[in-house]
């Protein structure tokens, strides 16, 4: 088994977490790496040198039996996704942000969690995921965790037409269109108005972004459907993010989504369900009158 550890520039770390992490790992003995950013993080922060040999840049190399953790908040973790040479690999998150959804951990057992880690004790679930082709230029397959998202690159409104198995839903005038998982109905598309889905839901959320027309409300449909969607963007250009990745749009462009057959395997290594997580990320529970 690797440990394989990674995070941004842009997170800000506890010395004392990073810290317990590396005595937890060596005092268990176990394989680890660490992403380039991240060791330049801790060797500043600890005065400490992270041999060459446990270090990476790039894409992540891993096996079966190995583990992703992130360390910062979700957009971290849907960064280090991005970078999985494929989806057999589970991936647990550190929450250094702030909200984080996805990373349900706070760190204050990093010890704990790396010795479960070890003893292949965490719990799993699958997530759904998009999957995105069409008149896009991105090298590899696209895959979306939270969402895919077509919004205009300046300030001329575009329409985008959509499409469920070929009936016509719409033509959204305005800022652009997200479509996202149940993972994702906390991210961009709560934002747009969307719905709170449970991640066990076989579905996905339409959802406008400041539409020109007030009757344009989200709608969910079946993920088993195919949604197909034809943008107009006078001329010009627009953008297409999966997670946090963006992609150049033109006018006249046409994408197609589906339901992606890799499903992402995420640590929730507290047994915290997805309504513990809503409780205290949204504050429900606390009574503020």
């Amino acid at each position: 088994m690797n440990i394989i550890l990674f995070s941004r520039k842009q997170v800000i770390h506890r010395p004392e977490q990073l810290s317990k992490m590396l005595n937890a790992l060596t005092r268990l003995d176990v394989d680890y790496t660490i992403n380039e950013d991240f060791a330049q993080d801790i060797e500043q922060l600890l005065h400490t040198t992270i041999d060459a040999s446990h270090r990476f840049v790039g894409t992540i190399e891993a096996k079966g039996d190995d583990v992703v953790v992130t360390f910062g908040g979700d957009g971290t973790l849907l960064e280090a996704v991005g970078l999985l040479p494929n989806y057999n690999i589970p991936v647990v998150g550190v929450n250094c942000g702030r909200l984080g959804y996805l990373t349900v951990d706070d760190g204050s057992g990093v010890e704990e969690l790396m010795e479960r880690i070890v003893q292949r004790q965490l719990p799993t679930e699958q997530r759904d995921m998009l999957s995105v082709e069409g008149d896009i230029d991105c090298n590899a397959k696209c895959l979306a965790l939270n969402e895919v998202a077509i919004h205009r690159h300046d300030a001329t409104m575009i329409t985008i037409e959509a499409f469920v198995n070929g009936n016509a839903v719409a033509k959204y005038h305005g800022d652009g269109l997200v479509i996202s998982t149940p993972t994702g109905s906390t991210a961009y598309a709560l934002s747009a108005g969307g719905p709170i889905l449970d991640p066990t839901c076989r579905c996905f959320i339409l959802a406008p972004l400041a539409p020109h027309n007030l009757t344009m409300r989200p709608i969910v449909v079946p993920n088993d459907n195919t949604i197909t969607l034809k943008l107009s963007s006078r001329g010009g250009e627009a953008f297409l993010s999966a997670d946090n990745r963006t992609y150049t749009l033109h006018d006249g462009a046409s994408i197609t989504l589906r339901l992606a057959h890799e499903r992402l395997i995420l640590a929730t290594p507290h047994n915290n369900t997805f309504y513990d997580t809503l409780r205290e990320k949204m504050m429900w529970g606390v009574d503020n009158r």
